[in-house]
């Protein structure tokens, strides 16, 4: 092969770094896309949603089904489905804009909920909750608890309203505002204390679980030598 032939061989090969960037730019938006506006990925790190979720469970996130959250706005692009009473959902609340929480959703506007001795109940009849759990604690009230005030029934006495933990209501849920409350009822810090989710907060439904470990344990590498098999690959309920 001639000199020249050789040149012009060189001249049509493609930069090879060039190539490495571009894919690697292409494969970084997608990932942002996927992430932002189809699924997420999220790790439980306390204890409020136990047993359904245990400390250690890494989530995947539907955020396709109720609509995407543009970043840093409360635009929406339209989902497929609407949350529903028993949904698992990840949200941004409303005490906290550097968090990031996991609950159940057990109200929603025009909805009527109370909690009389750890029992809940909706629109007057008793909410069947199978996956909660309860621990022998004794009930306690706290100061937080003073917004459920603006949001009692017709009727009910303001000024005497004590709620607690385990006692509280009937409070009347405004439209678009949402009602969640951790399985793990005596030792979860949720709507009976930092109050009513707006809808532009749900990030998104919890599907499965993708990797399990015991996010407790002391040893060194829990997440390689304490890998939960059994729940791996489990749905979300």
């Amino acid at each position: 092969m001639t000199d020249k032939k050789k040149a012009k061989g060189r001249e049509k090969r493609p930069d090879s770094l060039a190539e490495w960037v571009k894919s690697l730019a292409i494969a970084f938006v997608l990932f942002l896309f996927l992430r932002t506006f189809i699924v997420q990925t999220f790790i439980i790190t306390s204890g409020s949603m136990e047993e359904t979720l245990l400390v250690g469970d890494m989530l995947v996130v539907n955020r396709l089904a109720m609509g995407s959250r543009f970043p840093g706005t409360e635009l929406r692009i339209p989902g497929y489905s609407s949350p529903d009473y028993g949904d698992v959902l990840v949200f941004d609340p409303p005490h906290d804009d550097t968090l990031k929480l996991i609950k159940r959703l057990v109200g929603m506007g025009g909805d009527t909920l109370e909690m009389r001795s750890r029992v809940l109940y909706r629109n007057g009849a008793e909410v069947s909750e199978p996956y909660v759990a309860h621990h022998n604690v004794p009930d306690e009230s706290d100061y937080t608890m003073e917004w459920q005030r603006n949001y009692l029934t017709a009727g009910a006495d303001v000024e005497a309203y004590a709620p607690s933990r385990d006692n509280w209501g009937p409070l009347v849920i405004p439209e678009d505002r949402f009602f969640m409350l951790g399985d793990n009822r005596e030792l979860s810090y949720d709507s009976r204390y930092w109050g009513l989710l707006e809808r532009w907060r749900l990030e998104g439904r919890a599907a499965f679980i993708y990797y399990a470990f015991d996010g407790s344990s002391y040893r060194p590498f829990p997440w390689l030598r304490e890998v939960r098999w059994g729940r791996i690959g489990d749905r979300i309920r």
